[in-house]
């Protein structure tokens, strides 16, 4: 047993939600550089306590202490950059007024929310929450949070650490417990929001949360596909997938789970990933490179979509039925998978990966979009990495590495599609956690007075002369059309 903790109900999420009003009120008067001072500090207690909060996620969930200290150092990395850089992009800042405007000051500003509500997954449980608690925080808001029920002792130690920096208020809570303390935080009194989870889950979410007009942030699954082109470095682009595939188990919602090679480089891959995959193995012993399934339900998941592809054609040139145990599954490669199996359609979530010939780069990229998730995806080519980068239905693509958008704070994260919607991290994360506050001031009165019902028909006409001069020239076009049609 790792710990226990009490179930939070409805009146225990709803009291937390009020405390947080209080000091999101009190947060929100504050200036960036005072809320910086503060996120810096809570900063250096995550950085120097990384080894205790890193055995707290390895025993919940399993995974590798250094894996876990990955983990968590990527999240303090994006505190640091949250912390920095709020002020500068949330800031007031002037803005043109226009010519028709021209006798008004316009400005624009970026204001908290207040209370912002987080269910976290289980995961990545430090890493993926604080993508939108930190800049929650840093955006002005107080923030209630619900780690997933697998990792309640990682989210009471996030809040308990900064409660050292500000013991007084309650800039961060967790509140524990299942689906029905989730739902409860959804219909409290919370502002926004922000879930990561399954897309089943996340529906329900934005359903409960559309019955008070809560707006949401849904970071939900994927089914990221990896590209090989002719010209790729192979070599780098199979131990990319290893990593993407295997890594945490392969309860990774950014994990490569389809790849897709060119035929003149098929061979060579297939090669070099099988020998990489067979050199790892998940279990609790020193050389073990990843744990186990934190989630028992998704055992039976990956057994399912493995013994889909063998029954329908597929090979498994490393693992296949009998490497999926529980709470183990050692690595699998599958070859040749029919493209409506379910080891294609279907989020997997575990230690395997389906690899897949294509005539060239268009047809790969057809796959790679041939799905309703639209997360990450990965590109290994050294002429066209940027070009199919472009192509491929995803909110986030790194090429020639795997996950690197992940680990840069200035680069939003989110996906489209089943993927789910709003973005984390960056500019855009920040913005996500606060609203527009737009103001217009009159500096002198208007040469021409337009809302008044003292305007006159000499008014009127000369509105529109003003305007024919301002827009009304007729423009010759100096290129050629658009051909929408391609021709």
């Amino acid at each position: 047993m790792v710990g226990v903790y009490a179930v939070d109900d409805a009146a225990s999420v709803n009291a937390a939600v009020a405390r947080a009003r209080h000091t999101a009120e009190w947060w929100a008067r504050g200036t960036f550089a005072d809320r910086k001072h503060v996120l810096d500090q809570w900063k250096g207690v995550l950085t120097r306590r990384m080894a205790q909060l890193a055995d707290v996620v390895h025993q919940e969930t399993g995974k590798p202490h250094g894996d876990a200290q990955l983990e968590v150092g990527l999240a303090i990395e994006h505190l640091s950059w949250a912390a920095a850089n709020a002020g500068k992009v949330l800031g007031r800042r002037r803005v043109s007024p226009g010519l028709l405007m021209a006798n008004h000051a316009a400005s624009v500003e970026y204001l908290p929310h207040g209370v912002i509500g987080v269910i976290g997954p289980w995961n990545y449980p430090v890493y993926t929450p604080m993508g939108s608690i930190a800049y929650a925080l840093a955006a002005g808001n107080a923030v209630v949070f619900k780690p997933s029920e697998l990792t309640p002792g990682v989210g009471a130690w996030l809040a308990d650490s900064l409660t050292e920096v500000l013991p007084d208020q309650a800039l961060l809570q967790t509140v524990v417990g299942f689906g029905e303390t989730g739902e409860a935080l959804c219909r409290s009194d919370i502002d926004k929001l922000a879930f990561t989870g399954s897309t089943a889950t996340g529906k329900k979410v934005m359903a409960t949360c559309a019955e008070t007009l809560t707006p949401v942030l849904i970071e939900a699954g994927g089914k990221d596909a990896l590209l090989v082109d002719e010209d790729a470095d192979v070599e780098a682009a199979a131990d990319a997938a290893a990593w993407g595939a295997f890594s945490n188990a392969g309860q990774t919602c950014l994990g490569v789970e389809r790849v897709y090679v060119h035929e003149k480089v098929h061979d060579r891959f297939v090669e070099e990933l099988t020998r990489r995959a067979r050199e790892v193995h998940a279990g609790t012993d020193a050389d073990a490179k990843f744990g186990p399934m934190t989630l028992p339900t998704q055992v039976d998941v990956v057994r399912r979509h493995v013994d889909d592809a063998l029954s329908r054609g597929a090979t498994a040139v490393v693992g296949g039925r009998d490497a999926v145990d529980d709470p183990f599954i050692q690595p699998t490669v599958l070859l040749d998978v029919p493209e409506d199996s379910t080891a294609i359609t279907e989020e997997t979530f575990g230690p395997t990966v389906t690899v897949n010939k294509v005539r060239d780069m268009d047809e790969a990229v057809r796959l790679a979009n041939g799905t309703s998730y639209g997360l990450g995806s990965t590109v290994f080519s050294k002429s066209r990495g940027t070009e199919l980068a472009r192509r491929l239905r995803s909110g986030m693509t790194s090429v020639n590495s795997v996950i690197s958008f992940a680990a840069i704070p200035s680069l939003p994260f989110g996906g489209v599609g089943d993927s789910g919607f709003g973005r984390i991290h960056g500019p855009d994360g920040l913005r996500e956690f606060s609203y527009a506050k737009a103001v217009a001031r009159q500096r002198m009165k208007p040469a021409v007075a337009l809302t008044t019902f003292d305007r006159t028909p000499e008014t009127d006409t000369l509105f529109a002369t003003i305007l024919t001069v301002l827009h009304g020239r007729a423009t010759q076009l100096t290129k050629k059309p658009l051909d929408l049609d391609g021709r």
